[in-house]
């Protein structure tokens, strides 16, 4: 029975936490940003957890996470 392979993409998009949990960068910051109030560009900074209904999509993508 061969190995069940990750999602090439999802490897790069997300990362485990020590805890288990799936880590995800959040949205909304990779252009256009010149018009943006920098208060909203903060508010878009740093990683977020993957939300409770999208675990079971995210982790058949991930199989051993």
């Amino acid at each position: 029975m061969p190995k069940i392979r990750s999602h090439s993409g999802a490897k790069k998009r997300f990362e485990v936490t020590g805890r288990g949990k799936l880590r995800r960068a959040k949205a909304y910051k990779g252009h256009l940003n010149q018009h943006k109030d920098p208060a909203r560009k903060r508010r878009h900074q740093g990683k977020s957890l993957v939300a409770k209904g999208d675990l079971a999509l995210v982790r058949k993508l991930l199989p051993g996470h």
